[in-house]
């Protein structure tokens, strides 16, 4: 009996010894939940080139935008899980488990989660007909018409959601969340701010850039407990109105549930061998962020205490799931 249960614990390792030396053998997908233009779009475009170059197979980055950007993780969570349908996802994929009841998967069950990715910080914007030109100017106004200002985001559960309750919670402060409709980017909330259909937002600090540069858009703070080098003038929500703020967005990648032990281990060798090297080191760098470097047990540990982190955000902030 024992000869045999030694015997087949054997051929199982053997066979995924086999498949993570086989993985990749044909293109691998590469899904991502914001649109043309947003964080994971960016990242997975620079990630995508250097592991295609590793496995000498195409790596194919897909949009999936929509359903406040859990159609993406829907559609991973049904493919084969075999590794060839991957994940880049923020923070959100972990805050939606503590928010999102009614999801066709469960992100944390029906997941597995890879290789942590890269950092940034956020930058709390509102528009220039706003008339509000520092934290402490915008703190005033909401106090004085409790309620009544709208902050938006890019869906319920998100980061760019829970930041900003996490902000209003720290310094007192009540306002209506605007979440984006359906089908709509990161691009368009960042536009509703534009145009004072909402009057604030805690956006992606690279992607609301260009409206800053161009005066569309105040930059307030940002989120992370140090000034970004991208905006290098505007103070930190720690320094400016909450100390001890720090609220990064984050990158990860997954896979689905079921995926092969070997498989996963060599997805999270890989990537941390490409994030690594000089080219998607200057690339993060360049805009605005830091790597994340995580072993993968370290990473699956990191993602469900960010889930229990939005869990006594939302609690706190009185948000029904």
């Amino acid at each position: 009996m024992w000869i045999r249960m030694a015997l087949g614990i054997a051929l199982s390792l053997s066979v995924i010894l086999q498949v993570s030396q086989d993985y990749p053998s044909k293109p691998v997908r590469m899904i991502e939940p914001f649109g043309a233009g947003g964080g994971p779009d960016l990242l997975s475009r620079a990630l995508s080139p250097q592991l295609s170059k590793l496995w000498g197979q195409p790596v194919m980055v897909e949009n999936h935008p929509g359903a406040g950007s859990t159609a993406a993780p829907a559609l991973v969570a049904k493919s084969p899980a075999d590794g060839y349908t991957l994940l880049v996802n923020t923070s959100a994929h972990a805050y939606s488990a503590a928010i999102l009841k009614n999801l066709p998967y469960d992100p944390l069950k029906d997941f597995i989660p890879v290789a942590s990715l890269t950092s940034q910080p956020y930058v709390l914007v509102t528009g220039k007909s706003s008339g509000i030109a520092t934290l402490g100017e915008l703190i005033a106004t909401a106090k004085a018409r409790p309620g009544q200002l709208r902050f938006g985001s890019s869906g319920l559960g998100t980061g760019t959601h829970l930041g900003v309750e996490k902000f209003n919670l720290e310094v007192g402060i009540k306002a209506l969340h605007v979440p984006a409709r359906q089908g709509d980017a990161i691009a368009d909330t960042i536009a509703n701010t534009v145009a004072g259909r909402t009057d604030y937002l805690l956006a992606p600090i690279e992607l609301a850039l260009p409206q800053i540069r161009d005066g569309k858009l105040i930059a307030l703070g940002v989120s992370t407990a140090r000034r970004s080098v991208l905006l290098p003038e505007v103070p930190t929500i720690a320094d400016a109105a909450v100390a001890g703020f720090d609220f990064p967005i984050w990158y990860g990648m997954w896979v689905p549930a079921g995926t092969p032990a070997g498989v996963v281990d060599k997805l999270a060798m890989d990537i941390r061998r490409v994030l690594a090297g000089p080219d998607l080191r200057d690339w993060v760098a360049k805009h605005g962020g830091e790597p994340m470097s995580m072993t993968q047990p370290e990473f699956a540990r990191f993602v469900l205490e960010e889930s229990e982190n939005a869990q006594r955000i939302i609690k706190a902030a009185g948000v029904k799931p």
